[in-house]
């Protein structure tokens, strides 16, 4: 054994697990603030329905704690990248990709690349994105999204922006009655806020239809990347050099779906 390298080696590991547990104090804090903002809003649109003489239902939303968590954890290979859960059930050690896709071509317009687990703070850097975009592509007239990226802020940065947001409030049900499916709710009352709007637009028989571009825009883009092309996972560390990753996947299927935008030329002699 050579003891002056194991000792610098245990050394470099107490550092790195000193360092560890200072970036998971910080991200807790900063999860904890995040989660703090979305209690009170919680709250503040309970004693809202308080107020005007409605029932809130439900339980009253918990207080987040301070602090980190037993589960919370540093990747010492990746120390950017997060634990995230996936649909077969697990965890992995992931990054948050997103894309935003025009509904007339189904090419990718912008993309990003996040440490959140969630998507609800995502919707803020898409809009400036497609304000920086604004010159090239226009003004576009709509955002569609799922449920996971639907909370009043988001509504309320769509409308500032001049975007119509059509943001899904819950997970749709696949048997709707035959009222639900062909008929229009009653109007809004005066003064009803934004995401009151939102809500009722994607009850109507017109703002499903809209809505229902959004499965038939992005989920194939997703679908095709991973399975089609074969991008299943990130070959690089770090969330700059896996950004640039993205992007290049997307601009790949970008060009996978121009050459079947193309009008094809037929040449007579």
């Amino acid at each position: 054994m050579d003891i002056p390298a194991e000792i610098a080696r245990r050394e470099q590991r107490l550092a790195a697990i000193a360092e560890a547990k200072v970036d998971i104090e910080q991200r807790a804090q900063e999860g904890y603030e995040r989660e703090r903002a979305e209690y009170e809003e919680k709250l503040a649109g309970r004693e809202a329905k308080k107020a005007a003489g409605k029932n809130p239902g439900g339980k009253p939303p918990k207080a987040p704690e301070p602090g980190p968590r037993p589960e919370d954890q540093v990747n010492l290979t990746d120390e950017q990248s997060r634990i995230m859960p996936t649909r077969s059930g697990g965890f992995e050690q992931c990054y948050n990709a997103q894309a935003l896709v025009d509904t007339e071509t189904m090419l990718v317009v912008a993309t990003g690349v996040t440490q959140a687990t969630g998507d609800m703070q995502q919707v803020k850097p898409m809009l400036e994105r497609l304000e920086q975009l604004k010159a090239d592509i226009g003004q576009p007239e709509r955002l569609l999204a799922d449920t996971g990226y639907c909370n009043k802020a988001n509504v309320e940065e769509c409308a500032e922006a001049g975007i119509e947001p059509l943001l899904a409030p819950k997970r749709e049900r696949h048997h709707l009655s035959p009222e639900e499916r062909f008929g229009n709710p009653p109007a809004l009352p005066e003064g009803a806020s934004a995401l009151e709007q939102m809500k009722h637009r994607l009850a109507t028989r017109e703002g499903r239809a809209l809505y229902a571009k959004r499965k038939q825009t992005v989920e194939p883009v997703f679908g095709i990347i991973k399975s089609v092309m074969g991008f299943r996972q990130f070959l690089l560390r770090g969330l700059e050099g896996v950004s640039h990753e993205w992007t290049l996947a997307c601009l790949a299927w970008n060009l996978k779906r121009m050459a079947v935008l193309r009008p094809h030329c037929v040449h007579s002699s």
